[in-house]
């Protein structure tokens, strides 16, 4: 198959200085996808009339498509259709069945046109009209050095009505008939991109190009894509899930659909359908794990009470541990967080805890216990189990990430996952 070489030229001062922040290409590529289109280039232009016509000139001798967003406003700064007009070499004419969208959009909320609102009805001559359901100003389209050009608003809800209800369509005629775009996106923890690319690089050095391989790190999480063009890789698209499947384990936590669910909503959604709550004694991490976990609506179910003993006084104090081990061991040691544990578990009455201590750092390290040590403990009365890290990287960096492999391993607990998490090495 034969890709599209489809382009994007986004225009406005307000993309520059950074007063609006892009979504719209995000928009667009997203749409794009299901049809097995991807945008090869985007380009970020001022409200400079030459310019504009200078990228719409070179971008059409090499795209297939071009599609324009912003610049068909009322105002001076709204340049599109003039920089169009000027590109190809053509001029601006009133079109009527703009005038007509213009005329009745004005009628429908009392507003009587002036000059400017005109201004939306002046397109280049040959155009036609993509219809706007609820703004004032049409989008357009032309054709132009063998370049569907394709000229859509800059406001987020009238470009997705333009896209779903009309150019989306039209591009769909272009793309033959074999393709059937698929993707499989699934929720990594416990391994970075570079590891994650490297391990399955060595696993499988004959992987298919016609499966598509992607990633995208969000901290903590990160999400890893197979994808397929043509109805003929679908069994290659089954038969590589299952590899990466043996090769992860339980490092992945689910497919995704829609948005991608936080570490706590795993948890919380496990304990409550077996029944069990859970508890936390945090030190390093202030409070934050029982915030993940009180974040999810409905996860009293779960959990109860946690326990923020951030002093060794109140360590003792609030979950039970003992001065003497404090005196003797410290607070960031194994022995520490499993009296914690145990001692959380005794007062919320709970199935199972959580427990933290660490030094978060900028300061506080030693030789011994540098900046980002931490013990975790975890489990329930019948099995305790505990593990030192060190995490390096900023104080938020370190807090985000201890919680969230407490967090793991008490999911891995409550499913019995035999494997030992990559992120213990």
């Amino acid at each position: 198959m034969t890709q599209l070489n489809i382009q994007l030229l986004l225009t406005g001062n307000e993309l520059m200085t950074g007063d609006i922040v892009d979504s719209n290409s995000a928009m667009i590529a997203q749409q794009l996808l299901p049809l097995g289109l991807t945008i090869s280039r985007k380009i970020t232009v001022a409200d400079d009339l030459n310019m504009l016509a200078n990228e719409i000139k070179s971008i059409s001798e090499q795209a297939d498509i071009l599609i324009i967003n912003g610049g068909l406003g009322p105002t001076v700064d709204d340049l599109t259709a003039q920089a169009l007009a000027l590109a190809m070499n053509s001029h601006l004419q009133q079109h009527p069945q703009a005038l007509e969208h213009l005329t009745q959009w004005g009628q429908q909320r009392g507003i009587t046109l002036d000059q400017a609102n005109l201004k939306q009805a002046m397109l280049p001559a040959g155009a036609s009209i993509i219809d706007n359901s609820i703004g004032s100003a049409v989008g357009f389209a032309c054709h132009y050095q063998g370049c569907d050009i394709y000229c859509t608003p800059g406001v987020p809800k009238e470009l997705a009505i333009m896209l779903e209800q009309q150019i989306i369509a039209k591009i769909k005629q272009q793309v033959p008939h074999s393709v059937h775009y698929q993707v499989k996106r699934y929720q990594v923890f416990g391994i970075g991109e570079a590891k994650l690319q490297q391990m399955i690089t060595q696993a499988f050095p004959q992987w298919p190009a016609e499966v598509l391989l992607g990633f995208r790190a969000a901290s903590p999480m990160l999400e890893l894509k197979l994808s397929i063009k043509e109805q003929q890789a679908q069994p290659l698209l089954q038969h590589w899930q299952e590899k990466l499947f043996e090769l992860l384990g339980d490092h992945i936590l689910t497919t995704i659909d829609n948005d991608m669910p936080t570490m706590a909503q795993h948890v919380i959604k496990l304990l409550t359908a077996q029944g069990k709550t859970l508890t936390t004694a945090e030190s390093c991490t202030g409070g934050m794990i029982a915030s993940l976990l009180t974040n999810i609506a409905g996860s009293s179910k779960a959990f109860e009470a946690g326990f923020v003993t951030y002093s060794n006084e109140m360590k003792t104090k609030m979950v039970n541990v003992s001065p003497k081990t404090l005196t003797a061991h410290g607070a960031v040691s194994e022995q520490v967080v499993l009296e914690m544990a145990q001692g959380a578990l005794s007062q919320a009455d709970a199935d199972y805890a959580i427990a933290v201590s660490g030094i978060a750092g900028p300061d506080g390290g030693t030789a011994e216990k540098p900046v980002g040590s931490v013990w975790l403990a975890w489990g329930n009365q019948h099995q305790l189990n505990s593990h030192y890290f060190c995490i390096k990287g900023k104080r938020e960096y370190f807090q985000l990430m201890v919680a969230n492999r407490a967090l793991d391993l008490i999911r891995r607990q409550l499913i019995n996952s035999p494997q030992t998490p990559f992120y213990f090495d």
